[in-house]
């Protein structure tokens, strides 16, 4: 009993374990919603699944299921986030146990409650259960904000300090994530507005459905800009906590922090416009991104720099006799903080890029049908969705302490399949720009093939790596127990993890 207690107090009670347990969770309530894909359908496994399972799934309510799902991955992945930035950054410990408690208990609830109200019948007890469990949450994310508190004189920066520092000593870099931090909340009461009103006024829709009808009630609108500004809070989150691991400091980061503030307020207070001024609020939301933009080019400059710096430090070569080839080799001699990194810039090229394409040739997308410019908004925001938790699963691969020739090899898969899954997206989104519609067809299935493998990639190295740490479970003194008793978060270029 003392050993399932001890590792019960370590998936529960640090801030390891807990991303752990999350992430397990995840991949777990993934693969089996997946069952219900399409290629399962084709497959005749998706009728198999429902009646194994004894789901009810009324065709004419699939958009409240899928509403149901988005926020069950949604509140787990702000659960990772959450974790992660309670054990990056300093604050009080009374404050982060209860963050954790809030958090924990919220997410489950409103992710085990908020999908069996969706997939197995209508007990509207489940959906309180679901409304409690986004109410921790928010709660949670209220502590988290007070934990974050810039100006608390216990984490005031010294007058020599490498990292921003503001006036009488306040650290830049919180004041950024505790600004993040309040946008974030202020964006969910953005959603949860037009959510209370469902009954009255308001009825369950999918943004994806509704862009070609002229006029939105504000509510609709209201949906949207929440829809748009909390995946944008979650990214900007995924960019701090890349920053603390990395250490990030410097000129780097004195530049970068304040971008990262004046993008996430304008970015924010251009998706809170969509309902007073929709004409300009996407105007003003692409200007937040681009100071976001710039701020990630900063980030990646400096850990590309560290990469080289340390890569040839281990081969015992001085950086101004190295080569480009040598420099170019150092650098990606680790491709778990590199593949963050490139994956922020490669972002832009799979998200940033094809949606200003769509906007400047919207009255040619407009002549399509319908279903093409649906695809292609639908896969705009699942795309954004898998690089930012591809950059987060590479930071936990190094928290949970992957070594040697398996973090080379999980690392440069999740990265090419990252990258591979979504130019193939990016191919079936854009595709009548490429082929006409009558010739469409053998493209769109080998695009499929490729983008299948990619995926199926990506996820049997998560698999090997969740069963990894199961079995670790089970060693008495396994990582673990290592991680147990250090509940921070070390540096990746303090510690020189290899």
């Amino acid at each position: 009993m003392k050993g399932v207690s001890a590792r019960l107090r370590y998936l529960f009670g640090s801030s390891r374990g807990l991303v752990l347990g999350t992430v397990a969770l995840i991949a777990l309530t993934a693969a089996f919603m997946g069952m219900l894909s399409g290629p399962m359908a084709e497959w005749g496994v998706r009728d198999f699944w429902i009646r194994l399972w004894g789901m009810d799934l009324d065709p004419a309510e699939r958009e409240g299921r899928l509403i149901f799902l988005y926020h069950a991955f949604a509140m787990a992945v702000i659960a990772v986030e959450v974790y992660m930035l309670t054990g990056l950054y300093r604050m009080r410990e009374n404050l982060r146990l209860v963050i954790h408690i809030l958090i924990t208990v919220g997410y489950l609830s409103a992710m085990i409650f908020g999908l069996a109200f969706a997939y197995w019948g209508h007990n509207w007890v489940f959906h309180g259960l679901f409304l409690f469990g986004q109410s921790l949450i928010f709660a949670g994310g209220l502590v988290l904000a007070a934990a974050l508190w810039p100006w608390d004189k216990a984490f005031r920066l010294p007058a020599d300090t490498p990292y921003w520092r503001l006036k009488g000593g306040v650290d830049g870099e919180r004041l950024a994530v505790f600004i993040m931090a309040v946008a974030t909340l202020i964006s969910a009461v953005y959603g949860a507005v037009p959510g209370s009103f469902y009954g009255h006024g308001f009825e369950v829709f999918l943004s994806e459905d509704i862009i070609r009808i002229p006029y939105h009630t504000p509510l609709e609108l209201a949906i949207v800009g929440h829809l748009h500004i909390m995946l944008v809070d979650i990214a900007v989150a995924a960019v701090f906590i890349v920053s603390r691991w990395v250490d990030f400091k410097g000129w780097p980061q004195k530049w970068a922090m304040p971008l990262n503030i004046i993008g996430t307020v304008i970015i924010s207070v251009g998706a809170w416009m969509v309902v007073p001024f929709r004409d300009i609020a996407h105007k003003v939301i692409n200007v937040g991104a681009g100071f976001l933009m710039i701020a990630s080019v900063f980030l990646a400059i400096y850990v590309w720099r560290r990469q080289i710096q340390v890569g040839l430090a281990r081969q015992g070569r001085e950086p101004r006799l190295a080569g480009l080839g040598a420099k170019l080799k150092a650098m990606l001699h680790d491709p778990l903080p590199w593949g963050a990194t490139w994956l922020m810039l490669f972002m832009n090229i799979v998200v940033t890029a094809p949606g200003v394409y769509m906007a400047i040739k919207l009255d040619m997308f407009r002549r399509w049908l319908l279903r093409e410019e649906k695809i292609g908004l639908v896969g705009h925001w699942h795309i954004l969705a898998f690089i930012i938790a591809s950059i987060l699963l590479l930071y936990y691969l190094h928290l949970a302490g992957v070594q040697g020739k398996a973090r080379q090899w999980l690392g440069w898969i999740v990265i090419l399949g990252a990258m591979t899954a979504t130019l193939a997206a990016n191919v079936l989104v854009l595709k009548r720009v490429f082929v006409p519609e009558i010739l469409e067809q053998p493209l769109v299935a080998r695009t499929l093939i490729v983008m299948d493998i990619a995926l199926s990639l990506f996820l049997v190295a998560l698999a090997a790596f969740l069963i990894w740490r199961l079995v670790d479970l089970f060693k008495p003194q396994g990582r673990w127990y290592a991680e147990w008793q250090q509940p921070a978060f070390p540096p990746l270029y303090e510690e020189d993890t290899p």
